[in-house]
């Protein structure tokens, strides 16, 4: 019967370790995708002032 609870709690450690690194990851995509989103506004930016730039001289 030992066995049996050591299975158990072992099954749920996994489930623990598994949902952890699920939502570590997700965590880590969400925080890529707002670095793109900011870099690609800057950039947008940039290009939008080249041109306000160029195109007042």
């Amino acid at each position: 019967m030992g066995a049996r609870i050591g299975d158990k709690w072992s099954m749920r450690l996994l489930w623990v370790c598994a949902i952890g690194s699920v939502a570590s990851l997700y965590m880590v995509v969400a925080e890529r995708q707002a670095q793109n989103r900011e870099r690609a506004l800057a950039e947008s930016l940039k290009a939008m002032e080249a041109e306000s730039g160029s195109a007042g001289d």
